[in-house]
């Protein structure tokens, strides 16, 4: 059990590979994930983000015109994937844990359910809205910002829990990463409110930050530098995703809202196929992961989308 703050210290000079990983679809073996994860073992991960998939309605049409609203997971299974990880690639795991879906208590005792497995990183998010909500809502009795979220993780590290009753409670060692947005994030009015709710993340105890991804570097060192003029001064992890399809230069825009350089783009479209696509989003992704290695970035923390075949190319270019 490592806390991924102490890579940062015992590496200060090294950079570090990581990547984050989609739990299977419902019903799918766990034998896939293994085996695109398997290739990426020769680099020596120091952790695995695994994200968590919140519930989603779907409406069933019955008899005599009823609809029934129906909950579905289609990506269930996070903390048990991050277990099974662990046992068979002796390998830090690092689930999401995340606001929309959760009560405070449901919260409390999946991070109990974390500490019992020795798993001791998590990544706090507020997460998204769900497909039939214009706008996140809460789940009743949950929380409604990150903020929230770490206060409740940092409380358990104190031996605080939701039971009033329970005197001096187990004290937890969690970890904690935070996401941050070097393009904003789309529902802040600008850039300093951004700031200054990352800074408050920090100051409640978040340990570390690990960026959405970008393709200009540029938009990285920025958002670092602005982070230490804000007093920010934990470690900051760029997020790179390589692009592998041709839609990818509109989905990305619309579902992270990040821009996509015109030299990228350009060079994408006059691509004849997707396999010229993927070449082209490996290279550019080397270039980035050079540059931000020899700027002496922490680590370099790759989306995968559960694929691995483009961050074995961009791994063995760099590590």
């Amino acid at each position: 059990m490592t806390n991924i703050n102490e890579f940062f210290r015992d590496n200060s000079k090294e950079t570090l590979f990581s990547y984050e990983i989609l739990p299977p679809l419902k019903g799918e073996s766990i034998n896939v994930l293994f085996g695109h994860m398997s290739p990426l073992m020769e680099f020596k991960p120091k952790f695995i983000n695994v994200t968590y998939h919140r519930e989603e309605y779907i409406y069933k049409q019955r008899e005599r015109g009823l609809i029934e609203k129906r909950v579905t997971r289609k990506r269930p299974g996070t903390v048990g994937i991050c277990a099974a990880i662990m046992h068979k690639f002796h390998v830090e795991t690092v689930p999401h844990i995340i606001c929309g879906g959760f009560t405070r208590e449901e919260t409390e005792n999946a991070l109990i359910d974390l500490h019992y497995l020795g798993i001791t990183n998590v990544v706090a998010l507020r997460g998204d809205a769900i497909k039939s909500e214009n706008r996140f809502q809460p789940e009743p009795g949950g929380h409604a910002y990150a903020c929230d979220l770490i206060e409740q993780i940092m409380g358990m590290n104190r031996g605080i829990y939701l039971d009033e009753d329970l005197l001096q409670g187990t004290k937890t060692n969690f970890c904690v990463g935070v996401a941050g947005y070097p393009e904003k994030h789309f529902e802040a009015p600008n850039m300093q409110s951004d700031f200054k709710y990352l800074k408050r993340k920090v100051e409640l105890g978040a340990d570390y930050i690990v960026t959405q991804m970008f393709f200009e570097n540029e938009k990285y060192f920025s958002f670092v530098e602005n982070c230490r003029a804000h007093g920010i001064n934990v470690p900051i992890i760029p997020g790179l995703k390589p692009l592998t399809h041709r839609r990818q230069l509109k989905i990305i825009p619309s579902l992270f809202h990040v821009d996509i350089p015109e030299e990228l783009s350009l060079a994408i479209e006059d691509c004849q196929d997707d396999i010229a696509v993927k070449s082209i989003g490996i290279e550019w992704c080397i270039e980035q992961s050079k540059q931000l290695k020899a700027a002496g970035v922490p680590c370099l923390h790759y989306y995968s989308m559960g694929k691995s075949d483009s961050i074995y190319e961009i791994a063995k270019n760099i590590f």
